[in-house]
């Protein structure tokens, strides 16, 4: 959002994939609208799925309780760029280890959407990937923000050098984990993944920023997650949610607790 200068609730959102993965990133979406100050009607009206039957339409009779609350009131369909031409989403998120789902009409219909379309192809292992970084790169011309459940090496295309992100669990889960045991706080809430997400985020640097890097550098990932520790133990401390005393010098005191994994020769 920082590169698009502009807010998750200005987003429209469509999942390829509607099991576990697409429904608990659909609700943290949900809710960072919300904070953004939209209403949960509004919020939710921005989320379609896509499942291996087609598009979680409100006419389909076999949607699962997790998915009748992103069941959009769209015609049905089992085409997946149909459904982004119906829907006109900003972002795609491939959830459904369908390999290629996101194909060059369908890249190059995003942006005709939107001038800087967000795909993140989630599914792993690589084969699975919905597209790889040089296909989004290439079929947009440069103009995609582009992440992969996996990590895939830059790609030049346009003239410029794209350096795709890897959205996966170790650029948070570690930070949360020593968050989370520093801290011992009595109950871990939705927001606080939110709030892991958005101290990722304002790590990445300006110059990071212009080669549209969604992610901090990955050969500094022991000081990004100490970063996104500390700003969740001061989230966890300010709500008082902490089981434990607020130390004077909080990422002092998450750096004395970290292992260092210091092997004898």
């Amino acid at each position: 959002m920082k590169i698009k200068k502009s807010t998750l609730a200005q987003q429209r959102f469509l999942f390829a994939g509607a099991g576990s993965a697409a429904i608990g990133i659909g609700r943290l979406l949900i809710d960072a609208m919300i904070a953004e100050g939209v209403d949960e009607k509004e919020a939710r009206q921005r989320i379609a799925m896509f499942d291996i039957k087609g598009l979680i339409a409100s006419q389909r009779d076999d949607l699962n309780g997790w998915q009748q609350p992103f069941a959009q009131s769209m015609k049905p369909t089992d085409d997946f760029a149909a459904a982004v031409e119906a829907f006109q989403p900003t972002v795609v998120i491939g959830v459904s280890t369908q390999g290629g789902l996101f194909s060059q009409p369908v890249v190059e219909k995003l942006c005709e959407i939107d001038a800087q379309p967000v795909i993140f192809a989630l599914s792993n292992p690589t084969e699975k990937a919905e597209c790889t970084a040089e296909q989004a790169y290439q079929w947009s011309e440069g103009k995609a923000l582009f992440a992969a459940g996996v990590q895939f090496p830059p790609v030049t295309a346009q003239g410029k050098t794209f350096y795709p992100g890897q959205a996966n669990n170790f650029t948070i889960f570690p930070a949360l984990g020593l968050a989370i045991y520093a801290t011992r706080p009595e109950r871990v809430t939705h927001e606080i993944f939110i709030v892991a997400a958005q101290a990722t985020a304002d790590q990445i640097t300006p110059g990071e920023l212009q080669k549209r890097m969604l992610y901090p550098d990955q050969n500094a990932i022991l000081e990004t997650e100490i970063t996104t520790a500390a700003r969740l133990a001061e989230w966890i401390f300010d709500r008082q949610l902490a089981r434990v005393e607020r130390p004077e010098d909080i990422r002092a005191w998450l750096e004395s607790l970290a292992w260092s994994p210091d092997y004898a020769d």
